[in-house]
């Protein structure tokens, strides 16, 4: 029994102290051990994400920027509205203009059509010079703006260059395209992707001219036509082209060749002349005029 009551005071002790840190420590799965002395815990200095070399803007400078953006983006908005009037004024010529050539498909005299659609090609001069003294007041700005315009530029330059193929059986190039409309390389040109695009676009209006022409007797158009198409087509070979809207419409031209010479190989088998006869009767025609010169 002496020896137990030693065990029973260390055992009561024991007891004492995990109450004790128990009271200290509300969670009881974090047990403090009687032989260790307590550390006392201190909250560390804030420290700053900022350093002072990478400080805010101040309010004063921040407005003056953002009020500077305000002012630039009013003038545009402003400058971008002038340009968009120009250019419907532009597109309803070109449609005037479209609506005429139109009319070279069902057989109508083609230097009346014409003559009435280069009375809107010189309305079409002055709107370019219009646009080009909008587009002037804000000097280096040509291709910021040119998206505005450059659709309706592109349909311009298949009307001119169709026009100049009925009246000279060529292509208008670049230059001539840009004196008909006044325009000056220098400050505001004709861009040479909106010309060529312009060009792809007037091929698509060869096939059906062929095919009316020679349904109205003029065996010889798919042979001219097709000449022209091929230098045409061997031309734009030359050229590097991107993945892109040219490409794409280069890529058409060689279906408007195909329908071309489908017409001239139609009319090649039949044995049609230009005047519209078949090569045997012609020959027959031939013989009885040189016998009754004989006789």
């Amino acid at each position: 029994m002496q020896y137990t009551k030693p065990a029973f005071r260390n055992a009561a002790f024991y007891c004492h102290v995990f109450s004790r840190s128990l009271t200290l420590n509300p969670n009881p799965l974090l047990l403090v051990s009687p032989f260790r002395k307590p550390e006392t815990f201190r909250l560390a200095s804030p420290v700053s994400c900022l350093s002072s070399s990478s400080m805010a803007v101040p309010p004063s400078s921040l407005e003056k920027q953002f009020d500077d953006f305000r002012v630039q983006l009013e003038e545009s908005g402003t400058l971008r509205e002038r340009i968009r009037s120009v250019v419907s004024e532009i597109e309803s010529s070109t449609r005037l203009i479209y609506a005429t050539l139109l009319l070279v498909h069902q057989s109508r005299p083609t230097p009346e059509l014409l003559e009435k659609a280069k009375s809107h090609v010189n309305v079409l001069k002055k709107q370019y010079k219009q646009l080009a003294e909008v587009v002037g007041g804000c000097p280096g700005q040509y291709y910021r703006y040119h998206g505005d315009w450059k659709s309706e530029t592109q349909s311009v330059v298949s009307m001119l260059t169709f026009m100049h193929w009925l009246e000279t059986g060529s292509l208008l190039e670049h230059k001539e395209a840009e004196e008909k409309l006044g325009l000056n390389s220098s400050e505001f040109g004709l861009d040479v992707e909106d010309y060529l695009i312009g060009v792809c676009f007037m091929s698509n209006e060869l096939p059906r001219y062929v095919v009316n022409q020679v349904t109205a007797g003029d065996y010889d158009c798919p042979r001219k036509v097709l000449k022209f198409l091929t230098d045409l087509h061997a031309a734009f070979r030359m050229l590097n082209l991107r993945n892109d809207f040219l490409r794409k419409k280069f890529d058409g031209m060689k279906y408007d060749l195909r329908k071309v010479e489908e017409v001239y190989y139609d009319v090649k088998i039949r044995g049609l002349t230009p005047n519209g006869e078949p090569v045997g009767d012609l020959e027959i025609k031939e013989s009885q005029d040189n016998l009754n010169l004989k006789l």
